[in-house]
């Protein structure tokens, strides 16, 4: 698939309590995102910042951004080299640093833990983590590092004992698909 891909959604700050921005402390950090079709995203800045935490934050979309493009790119680069993933969960972290008036992401770091259906798709599914972070268009929209801790277990289903590895264990190069 090629070619160019437009995207459009609407923010509203919905936080004015009255008096709008006339002081630091008089407004509200919530907003409303919409994109046509689908459910309101209700969001605000991080508690840090006076936001609400029991909202969606911009830190936390971007490394929820991050960490499902990588899950999306990584079921695809499985199909194409002929894993059957079972299974994926990942605890993403992202360390941001604030200096100022701003501050920026320094890095994100996937943790995915990969089920797959038989031992002998562990070191593909492994490699297909290096696959999944090339193609990632929001990883390769960023400018820090997006590094990978995977695991990959073998499925109880396939009748063959788990077998776990990791990043690490095989080299940060290969595995961890580590932007630079």
């Amino acid at each position: 698939m090629t070619g160019e891909h437009s995207y459009a959604l609407t923010t509203t700050w919905t936080g004015n309590r009255g008096t709008g921005t006339s002081g630091y402390r008089d407004y509200a950090r919530d907003v409303e995102i919409e994109v046509a079709g689908k459910p309101v995203l209700l969001a605000s800045a991080d508690k840090p910042f006076r936001g609400d935490p029991g909202r969606w934050n911009p830190e936390d979309l971007l490394l929820a951004s991050l960490s499902e493009c990588h899950l999306l790119s990584y079921l695809h680069a499985c199909v194409e080299r002929g894993v059957v993933v079972t299974s994926y969960v990942d605890e993403a972290v992202g360390t941001m640093r604030q200096a100022g008036n701003g501050g920026r992401f320094e890095r994100v770091t996937l943790r995915p833990r990969v089920t797959v259906a038989d031992a002998s798709m562990v070191d593909d599914a492994i490699a297909a983590h290096h696959d999944a972070h090339e193609w990632c268009f929001i990883a390769s929209s960023v400018n820090f590092p997006v590094e990978h801790e995977a695991t990959v277990e073998v499925g109880e289903a396939s009748g063959a004992p788990e077998v776990s590895d990791s990043a690490e264990a095989n080299g940060a190069a290969e595995a961890s698909g580590a932007a630079g």
